[in-house]
């Protein structure tokens, strides 16, 4: 039988291996015959190495390359040599050798593919990549960023483990609790009518790890949400999950920080300098219009109130009598914005629920559009001041509720950087994000809620307002943001368990709820809790931005839609009918099976 195993990778030898034997397996990715001389570049997931076959040194063997087809797998036994002079291939790193084949093996055969292994640049649509990811995977992209992906969980576990922490499992078959998005529910066949969740995370664990005195925790953590998806989002994700005892904030985030730090040198080969800034929630959202602010370029929003109620300008009247908000933002040099231009923004903040655009423009020192009569000269000059309006400047103003405002100019502000090229390459600018709301307000079910989950503990100076004023307690919690991403969050966590009480009651959880959703949890805070804290990376989105694609179905190696679906798998699928009377599961409609 043909010894198949290799000796080399595809993407090692060099001239220093010219005159060794060697065994290469892989995939043939070009064929070309040279009339006499065949020419094959056999690939692996490590690199390119191109055979030759010459008739002179194996006839049968020459004579069955002429068969090979693209993707067929095969193995071969050669010598290295040298490239003949002017052939050499300076763009691939085995380009100053070849090898001298004399015995090969097909080993598989393969069907003509459904789109281009040989060349990714090709572009093909992600539907049918999805499809076919085995064979999108094989194009060499994704299987890169997989690799950069292996090296920061490494790098990940390494040095977490360095610094104390010790990787613990939890489970995956849980409990149903109200943490934010709905929970994905597995029925159980030995408990008819009853249902695990799948994790959201493992935040009850981990907390009660902590209470078990495991005091330095860390998973790289499977998680599960049914929420709307998004090009940063996926149904199941992965995170860099950890929590410790007796430290605070400044600790943990100094830690995050180079580990972050680690991942991006050993990944990148990139220093990032540390320590990042940190910003509050409410300058934030005042300045950014959201709490994940991408740093990478100026653009910030200006408050307008004050200047809009002394204009004599209908829209802005109006919206402040009803309630709502004035901002802007300055384009800097961007009165050469054509007409076409501004109509093209308006229709897209109009994709957020807003009516309309205001624009101004500066041209020879002086503002003008066809609103700029509406504002009188010391109102105009306010508005120059206000928000640092230099000749050729543009500006654009939104009047509305203030989070659809927010909402709408903050994706302006990104579409406008992205449009004119402000976003330097290469370019990673850290924040931390904190004093986030504890609380924020549900109109629909008119109670509280939490802004992150019930076991964030309340910032120490304003449980004061606890019975008072809890829409303006802040917490204490933080958020890390790169480039515009969220990518950790986390949270100093109440350990205090009448505390803990106190927030359940003020989430309007009653004591039935408690003791059904939490009642284990109480308890296990009634034996002794230490103070701790804990965060999660997103580990998905950090590869996806160390890995410079926008999107995080690059970064996973089977991924679903943006509908939450399989497209190789065709999943989520029924299931027989025998299986869900097993489950003791009925459904509202019949279905064919």
């Amino acid at each position: 039988m043909f010894n198949f195993v290799r000796t080399h990778d595809c993407g090692i030898l060099r001239k220093k291996d010219i005159g060794s034997s060697v065994t290469l397996s892989g995939w043939v990715h070009r064929r070309r015959d040279h009339g006499g001389l065949v020419f094959i570049d056999l690939r692996d997931r490590y690199g390119l190495t191109q055979l030759v076959f010459n008739p002179k040194i194996n006839p049968a063997c020459h004579l069955l390359s002429e068969k090979l087809r693209s993707e067929w797998v095969i193995s071969v036994q050669g010598k290295v040599i040298q490239r003949t002079p002017g052939m050499e291939n300076p763009k691939l790193a085995t380009g100053e050798i070849e090898v001298d084949v004399f015995e090969m093996e097909i080993l598989s055969t393969a069907k003509t593919p459904p789109f281009s292994i040989c060349d990714d640049s090709i572009e093909v649509h992600e539907e049918l990549r999805l499809k076919y990811r085995y064979l999108d995977i094989r194009r060499g992209d994704v299987a890169h960023k997989l690799t950069v992906r292996h090296q920061a969980m490494l790098a990940t576990r390494n040095y977490l483990s360095q610094e104390g922490f010790i990787e613990i499992s939890t489970p995956i078959l849980g409990k149903s609790t109200p943490e934010g998005a709905r929970d994905y529910l597995v029925p159980s066949r030995v408990h008819p009518g009853n249902f695990y969740a799948l994790p959201q995370s493992p935040q009850i664990f981990k907390q009660l790890l902590m209470v078990a005195g495991m005091d330095r925790y860390f998973q790289i953590a499977q998680c599960f949400r049914d929420e709307d998806l998004r090009a940063d989002r996926q149904p199941e994700f992965t995170q860099i999950d950890l929590e410790m005892s007796f430290a605070t904030p400044e600790i943990l985030i100094a830690i995050i920080e180079r580990l972050v730090k680690k991942l991006f040198r050993e990944c990148c080969q990139l220093e990032i300098s540390t320590p990042f800034p940190t910003l509050s929630h409410a300058v934030c959202m005042e300045k950014y219009g959201c709490d994940r602010p991408d740093m990478r370029f100026e653009m910030p929003l200006y408050t307008l109130d004050d200047i809009a109620k002394d204009s004599t300008f209908a829209v802005f009247l109006e919206q402040l009598k009803e309630g709502g908000i004035v901002k802007g933002l300055c384009v800097k040099g961007g009165a050469d914005m054509t007409r076409k231009s501004i109509e093209g923004y308006t229709e897209f903040v109009g994709r957020f629920g807003i009516q309309g655009l205001a624009w101004m423009k500066m041209q020879d020192n002086a503002l003008n559009s066809n609103i700029v009569k509406f504002f009188a000269p010391e109102v105009q000059q306010r508005l120059i001041e206000r928000m640092h309006i230099e000749n050729g400047d543009l500006i654009f103003m939104v009047a509305d509720l203030k989070p659809r405002t927010n909402q709408a100019l903050d994706h302006l502000r990104r579409k406008i950087a992205r449009d004119r090229n402000l976003i330097p390459a290469d370019s990673y600018q850290f924040v931390w994000v904190r004093d986030f709301p504890l609380f924020s307000w549900n109109a629909e079910e008119q109670r509280l809620e939490s802004e992150h989950h019930p076991f964030t503990s309340p910032h120490p100076e304003d449980l004061a307002l606890m019975e008072t004023d809890p829409l303006s307690m802040r917490s204490s919690g933080y958020d890390l943001v790169l480039n515009g991403y969220e990518i950790g969050g986390g949270s100093q966590r109440i350990h205090n368990g009448e505390l803990q009480q106190k927030i359940f009651e003020k989430l309007k959880l009653t004591p039935e709820e408690l003791q059904k959703k939490f009642g284990f949890f109480i308890e296990a805070l009634s034996y002794g809790t230490p103070p701790h804290l804990g965060m999660a990376l997103g580990l998905d989105r950090l590869v996806m931005l160390l890995t410079g694609t926008e999107n995080i179905r690059d970064v996973i190696a089977f991924p679903k839609t943006q509908k939450a679906s399989d497209l190789m798998l065709e999943c989520p699928s029924l299931v027989a009918k025998k299986q869900l009377n097993e489950l003791k599961i009925s459904v509202e409609e019949e279905l064919e099976y």
